[in-house]
Order: C-alpha cells, then sequence, then structure tokens
C-alpha cells in the first residue's frame, strides 16, 4: 500500500484511510443514503483504493480521487455526481 501521497501542491503526508472515509461522507450527506449503504460503500471503495496503490510506495491525491471517482460511478453513482458537483462549485476541478 502506498504510504505517502504527494498532494497538487507538491507536499507530501502519509497515507490516510479516514480521509477516504471522510471524503466520501462529506460526498454522501446530501443524497440521504441509509447508514448501512453509506458503511458499505465507505468499504468498497477505501478496498479498491487500497488495491489500486498496492504497489507504490507514493501516489498523487489526484490518482486517488480518480480512482475513488471510478468506483463510485459503478457503485453509487449519485454520490460520484455529488463529490463532481462540489469540486466544481468549489474550483477543484
Amino acid at each position: 500500500m502506498a504510504k505517502i501521497v504527494i498532494k497538487r501542491d507538491g507536499t507530501k503526508e502519509s497515507f490516510s484511510s479516514e480521509k477516504i472515509q471522510n471524503s466520501i461522507e462529506i460526498a454522501a450527506k446530501d443524497i440521504n443514503l441509509p447508514a448501512e449503504r453509506l458503511t458499505e460503500i465507505v468499504k468498497q471503495v477505501s478496498d479498491a483504493v487500497s488495491k489500486f496503490a498496492a504497489d507504490k510506495e507514493e501516489i498523487a491525491s489526484t490518482e486517488i480521487k480518480t480512482e475513488i471517482l471510478r468506483e463510485l460511478d459503478q457503485i453509487e453513482p449519485m454520490v460520484s455526481a455529488a463529490w463532481r458537483k462540489y469540486d466544481q462549485e468549489k474550483g477543484h476541478v
């Protein structure tokens, strides 16, 4: 599993699966998903990202985000759409 995440500004920090969970929960907060479903989504996406980053020592935050959104597109498109809308509104595109 990648141990280091390279952020957009070039700084590096330790990988945190909690950040993945928090990001998904923020994106899903207006979707009104049952708590059990949200837990399932977080686990599926976290597992997929972990597998994706398994053979890397470092990974760009943009790669992580792309993989998260790819997974969300497949398992819960409303959450990925909410994430993209938030990014667009905040100018993070």
